[in-house]
């Protein structure tokens, strides 16, 4: 069942991944700008679903995220969610949020912007499917320390904000939300295990930009992609540990 699982979860990574490129290059704009529309030789972006989801590839040829790494990264992202949570019910919101996180680092990784179009509903409905997979049998967490963690988690990032607005933005805090609710899914170890990775994270990628020469010590970097991966960490971790 598990192998199954984990075939199920790898093609389900690699087809969604494939929606992702365009998507990311359309959200991946300064604050105060539209969505782009077009492609960066000015042609405009069509196709289903409004020009949103697909490769990204134009007349003029492809631009955005390279649509085979975002494909193999999310099918490996998802496969490794199905081999460590099993046959249980929160499984399937860690794939329905998988493709998400994927968007939202390779937005935040591009214009260090975290949109609020994903971030927020991410979070609700994060609470609101693990609400549900807790009313089924055979799942391995507590929704009531999903919902603490959620808030637990966003204080706690909003606390950082408010020390040090000009170092981490405010979208960040709105990601916290949906994080701590997942990683509190297993319990407040997770939740402490997965926050302190995503931590950990940034702080060795800034280091090593600065051991590069590619960045200063004042040099803002995105927190997004590594608050995301500390999270699949702790879920991977928390849902081994709950087998």
């Amino acid at each position: 069942m598990r192998l199954i699982l984990i075939v199920v979860g790898a093609l389900w990574g690699a087809w969604s991944g494939l929606l992702l490129p365009r998507a990311a290059h359309r959200l991946a704009v300064e604050p105060e700008e539209p969505w782009s529309g077009e492609c960066p030789d000015g042609h405009p972006i069509t196709g289903r679903f409004g020009g949103w989801l697909g490769r990204a590839r134009c007349s003029c040829g492809g631009y955005g995220p390279s649509t085979p790494a975002v494909s193999t990264a999310t099918a490996l992202i998802c496969a490794a969610l199905a081999a460590a949570t099993g046959p249980r019910p929160e499984l399937v919101v860690w794939l329905l949020a998988a493709p998400v996180a994927v968007l939202l680092a390779l937005v935040d990784y591009r214009v260090h912007r975290l949109p609020d179009i994903l971030t927020l509903p991410l979070a609700a409905a994060t609470l609101a499917l693990l609400g549900i997979a807790a009313a089924l049998p055979a799942d391995a967490g507590s929704w009531p320390t999903a919902l603490f963690g959620g808030l637990a988690l966003g204080a706690g990032y909003l606390v950082l904000y408010l020390i040090n607005p000009a170092g981490m933005g405010f979208g960040d805090v709105k990601l916290a939300l949906a994080l701590g609710t997942a990683l509190g899914w297993y319990g407040w170890p997770v939740l402490v295990a997965g926050a302190f990775a995503g931590v950990l994270y940034g702080a060795l990628y800034g280091l090593g930009m600065v051991a590069l020469r590619r960045a200063g010590r004042k040099t803002a970097i995105p927190l997004g992609p590594f608050m995301l991966g500390g999270a699949f960490t702790g879920l991977v971790l928390g849902a081994f540990a709950a087998a």
